[in-house]
């Protein structure tokens, strides 16, 4: 700040010494016209090797050129088979995941074979759903406030995918057993038009339209805490705060996608992207 001060009253000075000093205007007339003739100097010099530097690299390229053209004349035949041997292997692993009814390792949706665990919970035991909580617990004017239309959001675990609702039911297990969290689901199953209402609310409710959320799919949902009775859906509350943190760790120790790790964060938001489920769904 001090900078600026002193060079605004530099500044300040020199121009009122111009104006009353007509001996300091003259020299200084002077010496910008000296200093715009040597620029002009320069940039003559300047314009005149770089024409002549482009004349020289035109013909260089033109001879490169006729020197490129004849080799491929005379070596096409080795060119082509480089680029068919180069394409090779991308097109078999392509054909083979097209084909072979393998998905690529990159969109495999099993769980890491690491956590053994996890999977041998996934493969052996069924989990039913915790009981309903009664419609006056989604429908509180804090709940409503944080979550509008809460109230006829759908909450039929039937509704969704099965796979899904045992991942899901997996971390509400985890989150109640390990570390003392119980768990209630806002919203499961979305129909399209409910997504669409919901987008036309803004950006900060969804910016997701019709078929563009894993809601649609019943492969996604929005859940969130119950602390004696009552829904604990603000994130400002330190224990909710740490409770999402968990809930986002085991989420995705079970091969779900978690909300909190996007641009938007939804905490409470997790999703299965199952290959191939959008399309076979619609």
């Amino acid at each position: 700040m001090i900078t600026w001060v002193w060079l605004s009253f530099l500044f300040g000075v020199m121009t009122l010494a111009l104006l009353l000093f007509p001996h300091w205007r003259s020299a200084a007339w002077s010496y910008a016209q000296v200093c715009m003739g040597r620029v002009e100097a320069l940039r003559s010099r300047w314009v005149g090797g770089t024409l002549q530097r482009g004349h020289v690299l035109t013909q260089d390229a033109t001879r490169l050129a006729a020197q490129a053209k004849g080799h491929w004349l005379s070596h096409w035949r080795w060119a082509l088979g480089l680029i068919v041997i180069l394409l090779l292997p991308a097109g078999l692993v392509g054909w083979w995941a097209l084909h072979m009814g393998r998905d690529l390792d990159g969109f495999d949706d099993r769980v890491e074979p690491g956590n053994r665990q996890v999977a041998q919970l996934l493969m052996g035991e069924h989990l039913v759903p915790p009981p309903a909580l009664p419609p006056e617990v989604f429908t509180s004017a804090d709940v409503e406030q944080v979550r509008p239309m809460l109230s006829s959001a759908d909450r039929r675990w039937d509704q969704m995918d099965e796979v899904f609702v045992q991942r899901l039911l997996l971390v509400f297990k985890i989150m109640r057993e390990e570390h003392g969290y119980d768990m209630a689901l806002l919203e499961g199953y979305r129909s399209p038009e409910r997504q669409d209402m919901l987008a036309a609310r803004g950006s900060h409710v969804t910016q997701a339209k019709a078929w563009q959320s894993y809601h649609q799919y019943g492969l996604a949902a929005d859940c969130a805490f119950v602390r004696a009775g009552r829904l604990v859906i603000s994130e400002k509350d330190p224990w909710a705060q740490r409770g999402y943190a968990l809930y986002g760790e085991v989420a995705e120790q079970v091969g779900l996608t978690w909300g909190g790790r996007w641009q938007m964060m939804d905490l409470g938001h997790v999703e299965w992207r199952k290959p191939g489920a959008r399309l076979s769904a619609r």
